[in-house]
């Protein structure tokens, strides 16, 4: 196993090629209004076109509308739905698309399944709002944990020792601007996550 890291919130073609040239596993596109990474279907597939097959394309989303659902899923064609946790037995997804539910900082049951892949962050999305780590290390125990909220370059190191996640997961703190990606955060975001990850992976043996 290894460290699914994710960059978040892409807008443009740059940031794009940026992730998957720092080696990143999955890059998350926006789809909701308020938000200043959201981004149209048709933009979102223009400059996903040339990522790499192995690595995933993730439709974020918060309580999507049927309509919107079928625009993303047509023009994207993504490998993973990622949505605020609840029934979305209303969208027409297909059983290729993976879906990982979004589980908020408070709102975990205390026993119980958890789905099997999830992101777990603070109450809020990109707002930068770091999560107890404490808390999330017992339940990144239970499932595929994806670890989001206010990670950042300086910080993720300490994360992934803390927590143990399945992944991380980064948006505001690669921005140069909100809604802007910095190319060199982001490679230097991805950096710091792998190099956390292989001295944790030693430390166990």
């Amino acid at each position: 196993m290894t460290l699914l890291v994710k960059i978040c919130g892409l807008g443009d073609q740059r940031a794009v090629c940026a992730a998957v040239d720092a080696g990143a596993d999955a890059v998350g596109f926006v789809f909701f209004e308020k938000s200043p990474r959201n981004i149209t279907p048709e933009a979102a597939a223009i400059i996903a076109a040339e990522v790499p097959e192995n690595i995933l394309r993730v439709a974020v989303m918060l309580h999507p509308k049927k309509e919107l659902w079928n625009e993303v899923s047509e023009a994207l064609k993504p490998d993973v739905l990622q949505t605020d946790h609840g029934d979305f037995s209303y969208l027409d997804v297909a059983d290729h698309i993976a879906w990982w539910p979004v589980l908020r900082e408070g709102r975990v049951p205390h026993d119980g399944a958890l789905p099997a892949t999830f992101v777990y962050e603070g109450t809020r999305s990109g707002q930068g709002q770091t999560v107890n780590w404490s808390i999330a290390a017992d339940i990144a125990r239970r499932g595929r944990m994806i670890l989001a909220g206010g990670l950042t370059i300086d910080n993720v190191a300490d994360a992934i020792n803390e927590v143990a996640p399945f992944g991380v997961d980064v948006s505001s703190a690669v921005e140069a601007a909100p809604g802007k990606k910095d190319v060199a955060k982001i490679a230097a975001f991805v950096a710091a996550a792998r190099a956390a990850y292989k001295r944790s992976e030693k430390g166990k043996r």
